[in-house]
Formats: structure tokens, sequence, C-alpha cells
């Protein structure tokens, strides 16, 4: 072997992480325009929409106090000024819940009534003056070991609607070697469909879901068809499939804000009444995510080891030369992927906005750096690897703002737990040094 070529071996670790970081920044880069100069205040993005207030307690003002606002697909947090005064801005009119951190607040001193959460929203005007009583009283707390167990189960319901998504990815990467930074619009692509179909076209939810997972296998057969077999056969390098990939993202991304407009949607039946099971509060939709996922992962599962087009698509992820030489289709086993990545993405889509709640035209690029983390902590190419991945990022964002990480950072700790696996094992968790060089 020429010492070149030994060299160029050793070296495939080091690309991999660099493509790693690439990945991240090019997340960043190519966030929405709008976003990137948006005016702000107190690190909030200003609109139109806002609720506001003064936190006082036996005529003074209480400083430092942490108020947080979650709903519609939206969640943002502030604190108190000296004066005691916060404003919380919000993308659009609608119904939100806000909450008082007690643990912010003066010893011995509570929220009034029986909640330090309350559902809020607008009138005729664009703003909401929201009254916050505080008084004295015995605050109730929940234990860290039941808040742990609640995140937990949290961390696993995010991971297996999110393992859904990194399969499809990983299965693509597995044959063709394609990082597709289309992925996400894939994802959000399933959950527009159920939208259009339920709440602009007002057809049932069961035949909205079934919509929306054929579209997500006919997008999957429409790029490949249309766009990757082409390219393929016309012997583009990988780096130049990849920028393609990312300009068909982009232009995928403002074809749905097209569709759907600006605005974040609710499917029908989206933020049910959650059920308590000792310390654990899951709704009905959530427990039927969660079982959706299990059984369509074991499908997966079953098809890639028990079928002959599973085993022609391991075979092609392992050597596709040698799979072609076999007799394989390869032409037609990446077809058969590309739909069935298609099928997966529409119905993590699908899950992810019930559990975000919402649907908005964007909702994939939010989940694509995660689906990328997933991929590499268990391995490129592996769809078993790709769940095991999504199942630990799901757990450490979950967990994490449970260990002090603010919840605006929480997703970055899906990176930290990639990078210290990458400088334990290059490879993954799953992945083979031979797949690297």
């Amino acid at each position: 072997m020429r010492p070149t070529s030994v060299a160029i071996r050793r070296a495939r670790p080091w690309v991999v992480a660099v493509l790693g970081v690439l990945m991240a920044l090019s997340f960043l880069v190519f966030q929405p325009p709008a976003s990137a100069h948006a005016e702000t205040d107190d690190g909030q993005e200003v609109t139109d929409f806002y609720f506001a207030g003064v936190i006082t307690f036996d005529d003074e003002p209480v400083p430092d106090v942490t108020v947080t606002i979650e709903g519609n697909g939206f969640d943002a947090q502030t604190e108190t000024d000296a004066e005691g005064k916060w404003r919380l801005y919000v993308p659009e009119k609608a119904t939100y819940t806000l909450t008082v951190d007690e643990e912010t607040l003066p010893e011995g001193v509570i929220v009034e009534g029986d909640s330090a959460s309350q559902e809020v929203e607008f009138a005729l005007t664009n703003t909401k003056i929201v009254n916050l009583f505080l008084g004295e009283g015995v605050r109730e707390t929940t234990s860290f070991l039941d808040q742990l167990l609640s995140r937990i189960v949290g961390g696993l319901n995010f991971g297996l609607l999110l393992g859904l998504a990194a399969m499809g990815a990983a299965l693509i990467y597995g044959t063709t070697r394609l990082s597709n930074f289309a992925h996400g619009e894939m994802v959000t692509w399933g959950a527009v469909i159920a939208l259009l179909c339920t709440s602009f076209w007002h057809l049932p939810m069961w035949l909205g879901i079934i919509a929306a997972i054929i579209a997500g296998g006919l997008l999957g057969l429409a790029m490949d068809a249309g766009l990757w077999r082409p390219l393929r056969h016309r012997g583009l390098g990988i780096v130049q499939l990849m920028i393609v990939s990312i300009g068909l993202s982009l232009a995928l991304r403002y074809f749905l804000q097209y569709m759907i407009g600006g605005a974040t949607y609710q499917l029908q039946g989206a933020s049910p009444t959650p059920i308590k099971l000792g310390p654990i509060s899951l709704s009905y939709i959530d427990m039927i995510g969660m079982g959706t996922s299990i059984v369509v992962i074991l499908g997966v599962a079953y098809f890639l080891t028990r079928t002959r087009i599973g085993k022609a698509t391991r075979a092609i992820s392992d050597n596709p030369q040698l799979a072609a030489a076999s007799g394989i289709d390869v032409d037609k086993v990446v077809r058969i992927v590309w739909i069935l990545s298609g099928v997966l993405a529409a119905v993590s889509g699908i899950l992810w906005a019930y559990f975000r709640p919402g649907v908005k035209w964007d909702m994939g690029m939010q989940m694509l750096l995660l689906i990328f983390c997933a991929i590499t902590l268990g391995g490129l190419g592996s769809a078993i690897g790709a769940l095991i991945g999504s199942i630990i990022v799901g757990l450490a964002v979950e967990v994490s703002t449970l260990l002090g990480v603010p919840s605006d950072l929480k997703y970055a700790t899906a990176l930290v737990a990639l990078i210290v696996i990458l400088l334990v094992r290059p490879q993954g968790l799953l992945g083979r040094k031979e797949r690297l060089g």
C-alpha cells in the first residue's frame, strides 16, 4: 500500500470530526434571514404581541423572578427587573401558559391560588397585562428523583420520535454516502400535509395521517427519481451532492412557507390534558406517539434483518461495488430506501408536531442538527446506531435542564454528548473503523 493512501486512511476520523463542525456551522448560517436581523429586547425577539406585568409583595417590587411562557409551539422566559416589571413577547395571538418559577421567589413567599401556572390569552388588543399576586405560604416542591423520572420519560418520548427521522437519514447515508440537509424539510412535509388535510380541508385526523405518510413516501420517491439518481449517474462527488442538498433544503423550506405562511398551527387534538401516573405526566397522545414509534422502529428492524430488500440494503451499505457485482439492483434498493426514509420522516414530523406542539414551516430545521448529531453519535450509516444516538440525545436534552442548564441551551447538551463520545470512540457507538478508514 502506498504511504499517501495510508496517511489518508488514518486521517479520515479527523475528517468526520471536521464535517460535524461544518454541519453545525451550516445550521447557523442557514437560519431564516428574518431572525438574523430581528430587533431584540432582553434577549427576546420583539414582536407586536406581548404579555407584561409587575410582581410585588407587600407593595414592594420583587426582582429576579423567572417568568416563562409556553404554548402554540413557542416558549420563552425572562426575569423581573429592579422594579418587579417583566415582559414576554410571543409570535402571535393564541392561548399560552404563564408560569412563575417559585424557586426564584423570596423564602416563605408563593403565588396565591392553586398553581403558579395559569392560562393567558389576548383580548382585543395586542398586549395583555397579567396580574400576579404573592402571599405567604409553604411552597410545595417535587423531589429531585420524581423530577428526574419525569424528565427521563420525556427524553425517551423525544428520542423515539427523533429516532424515526434519524434512522431514515442514516439509511440514506449508508446506501448513498449523502448527508441529506433536506431531511429536515422531509420531516416538515409530513406535518404540513397532515395539517392541510385536517385543519385546512377538515378531513378526519386518521385520513390526514394516512395522507401524510403516503405523501412522505412520494416525496422520497420524487427526490430520488428526479434529482439524486440522475446526479449519481453523472458521477457527482459527495461534496457536490451535499451542496445540492443544502440548496434543496432552502428551496423546500421556503416552498413550505409559501404553502402555509409563517404562523404556527396546531393539529387536531393538540395539547390534551395530561394524565398523572405518579410523578409522570403523560397525555394520551404522548402514549400513542411512544407506542407508534416503538412499533415502527421494530418494523424497520425486521425489514433490515429479515427481508430480502433489507439484507440487500445492508450489503450496499457495507460495500456497494461488491453488492452490485453480486447481482443486487442498487438503484432499486436505493429507491426503496428513499421511499422508506420519506415515510419515517413524515411519521416523525406528525409526532413532533404533537410533542412540540405546533406545525411551522421551518420546524424541521430545528431537528436537523439533532438528527445529524444522533447519526454521528450512533455510527455513520447505522440505522440502529442512529436510534441509540437519538435516545441519548433525547435524554441529554430533557435531563439537562434539571441539572441547571438554561432551557435556551438545552439542545446544546446534545453536542456536548456528541463531542465526548467522539473523543472516546471516533467512529460512533456502533460504527466500524473500516468505514472511517
